[in-house]
């Protein structure tokens, strides 16, 4: 594992925002929508990459934010856009054929660490992004992915998942929040470049992560900690779980269902900021 120093806090991070479209499909909720990108279905009557880009404007220790998407040219067809385009803090990547080469496109040229999520990941707010940022340094990790407990994932909505990875000390659903300390951070994403043939090619999991790791993981044996502890020993970097405290994090819209509930816990947020006022 990495015994580098961390890097100064005070260090802009880049994010990176995965906005194209899985293997060129239009997303059942786009093509219900009307819009070609599952990214500009309205949340709430906005885009919900809108939501997302936000939350990362409005987090100081975001600097440049990259969107990866087939067109970038849609994103200056977003009025709310114009001004952050202009001025450069938002710009557009060209989407590549799979999931690891557009991380990749997003991460050229730009400047580390690098905080990735999803454009529905529309819950995402800038206390979660500082306090995973704040995580992560504190960690000294060379790569990090969020999660949320069980609990905190329901009681920002009853109906916020139904499916959790359980380990020995809590069960957890994970954030669609990762972060990147530096560029050999991104070794790490070459094992997801077939993608989806992970499911076709079961051995190529066992391959990248180990047989043992794996019965571990499916069956919940050791704690979350432990779990990334062996990821670390495996990919020979420090992989760490960051837990965050806002449950709403691993809400992400999927479907029409996730989709009502990430509406409604909008709808919560905006009632209580009225009412703090």
């Amino acid at each position: 594992m990495s015994a580098r120093t961390t890097a100064p806090t005070t260090a802009p991070t880049t994010a990176i925002v995965l906005a194209g479209r899985r293997d060129g499909a239009t997303d059942p909720l786009a093509r219900e929508a009307g819009v070609t990108h599952k990214c500009l279905v309205p949340v709430a009557g906005r885009p919900m990459l809108l939501h997302v880009i936000e939350a990362l404007a409005g987090t100081a220790r975001i600097g440049e934010i990259r969107v990866v998407i087939e067109d970038p040219a849609i994103l200056a067809r977003l009025p709310a856009l114009r001004g952050l385009i202009a001025n450069g803090r938002v710009t557009g990547v060209a989407a590549q054929p799979n999931l690891v080469d557009s991380v990749l496109a997003g991460a050229d040229g730009a400047a580390f660490p690098l905080f990735i999520t999803t454009a529905d990941n529309v819950l995402l707010s800038p206390p979660a992004i500082e306090e995973m940022l704040a995580s992560c340094a504190a960690a000294q990790a060379d790569a990090a992915v969020a999660f949320a407990r069980r609990d905190s994932v329901l009681a920002a909505h009853p109906e916020g998942q139904r499916k959790f990875y359980r380990f020995a000390d809590d069960s957890y659903s994970n954030c669609n929040s990762y972060w990147l300390r530096d560029p050999t951070a991104l070794k790490a994403a070459e094992t997801f470049r077939t993608g989806g043939q992970f499911v076709k090619h079961p051995l190529r999991i066992v391959g990248a992560f180990g047989l043992l790791n794996l019965i571990r993981f499916r069956y919940g044996i050791g704690t979350l900690a432990d779990t990334f502890a062996r990821f670390s020993r495996r990919f020979r970097m420090t992989i760490s779980p960051v837990i965050l405290s806002d449950g709403a994090v691993a809400i992400d819209v999927d479907h029409a269902r996730s989709r009502r509930v990430a509406e409604a816990v909008m709808a919560d947020r905006t009632m209580l900021a009225q009412a703090a006022e």
